[in-house]
């Protein structure tokens, strides 16, 4: 009897999985262990690892298709066996239909409803729609919002007509042309990063997107966060010469071993430093009691396109901020190749959002939950100062705290950050 692959649940808060694309075919041999196919959730794009051997009698879901928890994506069995789509397939891996566009826009395109999984039809299919949609697989559609390409000019090659990655990807192409003379035709004003200065007519094409799963997924949490976890903030700021001082000689007398390290690795160390000095800030609420954890698992934001994500640098009071600095990078590469796994996003128990690199000065992050704080990190600011009873040009960088005041009190927040302040205005101590 043939083995029927389901989609997992690759990711805690993941309800549906976008499978991005198949690796293996129908009739192709594999065996446990094979990689089938890959699965985007609403953290990271994850691989579909095969547990049986035998062959790929059917595949249920095509490339593009939005898939429940559960519902059946492939099946594998002894050659020539007959097998067939279980009843409740259509139905699990159909996306969900997003609202129309406003009939008021006269610029954008009905929002696409993907149609359910089904035969392939031939190459050549002319586009399909019903009632005001078209028919576009979920990952093509976000894709299409991405690069500006009008879907309803295309005719898609996918089952019933439906509009896959690979026909928006060639649209895109053929557009790119003619964007580029628009734009070298338009206004005479002075171009810079956002668009063209002076130039006419508005900033942007009015559409309707819809939610992707994990946008979803970080509005749901930072509801919850915000909503049920009581936030206090505290702010301190530090010396940053010594900090600036230090990395600089350091990574310009070890240029030649590949060392780069940023501003970034210093406060990720530091805070695992400060935790160490103050472990009550390492902790988590679970209601009825107060989970104190062993280990600094220090996390950090990463932006994507369509949200962010916190890569998790496990026990990092014992690693060297070399080691800190070496994690940070490749767990950083893999959150915007969306390659992480979920041990690699999970289980952070103290969080650091960093904005400084956009010029920010200071902000307040918002909790995120089952952690008891957040660090913000804004930009080096210079500025005079006041040293040894005399006002100098000096550098500073402010830090601010946002704790769970069900876990944290005020004091120990302060505490916190006042041994944050130590240590990162002494760095060489991150480097014993």
């Amino acid at each position: 009897m043939a083995n029927i692959i389901e989609m997992p649940k690759l990711s805690d808060t993941m309800t549906v999985g976008t499978l991005v694309k198949w690796l293996k075919k129908e009739g192709d041999a594999v065996k446990s262990g094979d990689i089938l196919a890959e699965v985007e959730t609403d953290k990271a794009t994850m691989e579909l690892e095969c547990f049986f051997d035998g062959t790929i009698l059917k595949i249920f879901a095509a490339a593009g298709a939005q898939v429940e928890l559960g519902a059946p994506l492939c099946a594998v069995g002894k050659p020539g066996e007959v097998v067939s789509a279980p009843v409740a397939s259509a139905s699990k891996t159909e996306s969900k239909p997003a609202a129309p566009a406003p009939s008021a826009a006269p610029i954008a395109p009905p929002v696409a409803a993907p149609a359910p999984v089904a035969a392939p039809a031939p190459a050549a299919a002319p586009i399909v729609a019903f009632g005001d949609r078209i028919k576009i697989s979920p990952l093509a559609k976000k894709l299409a919002t991405e690069l500006g390409v009008d879907t309803s000019t295309i005719q898609g090659s996918g089952p019933s007509g439906r509009i896959v990655r690979a026909d928006v990807e060639a649209a895109a192409k053929n557009q790119k042309p003619a964007a580029a003379s628009k734009s070298t035709s338009g206004s005479a004003g002075a171009s810079f990063s956002g668009g063209t200065v002076g130039a006419k007519g508005p900033i942007q094409v009015e559409r309707t997107v819809a939610v992707s799963t994990m946008r979803g997924v970080i509005a749901k949490r930072l509801v919850e966060s915000k909503t049920t976890i009581p936030h206090f903030y505290l702010e301190i700021e530090i010396d940053a010469e010594p900090l600036l001082s230090l990395r600089e000689q350091l990574n310009k007398g070890l240029a030649d071993s590949g060392v780069k390290l940023s501003v970034n690795d210093f406060i990720l160390k530091g805070s695992a430093e400060a935790l160490r000095r103050v472990p009550d800030v390492n902790a988590t609420w679970e209601g009825t009691q107060i989970r104190y954890l062993a280990a600094a698992n220090v996390s950090f934001a990463v932006a994507l396109p369509d949200g962010l994500i916190t890569p998790v640098i496990r026990d990092t009071h014992d690693k060297s901020i070399f080691q800190v600095s070496s994690e940070a990078k490749t767990l950083g590469k893999l959150a915007k190749d969306k390659k992480l796994k979920p041990d690699q996003f999970t289980g952070g128990t103290f969080c650091v959002s960093n904005l400084g690199m956009m010029g920010i000065p200071k902000f307040f992050p918002i909790i995120n939950p089952p952690n008891a704080a957040i660090l913000g990190v804004g930009t080096t600011v210079t500025k005079p100062v006041v040293k040894n009873g005399q006002i100098v040009i000096g550098q500073t960088l402010t830090l601010t705290l946002s704790a769970d005041h069900r876990v944290v009190d005020g004091a120990v927040g302060a505490q916190f950050l006042s041994a944050l302040k130590s240590v990162l205005e002494s760095p060489a101590l991150l480097l014993v």
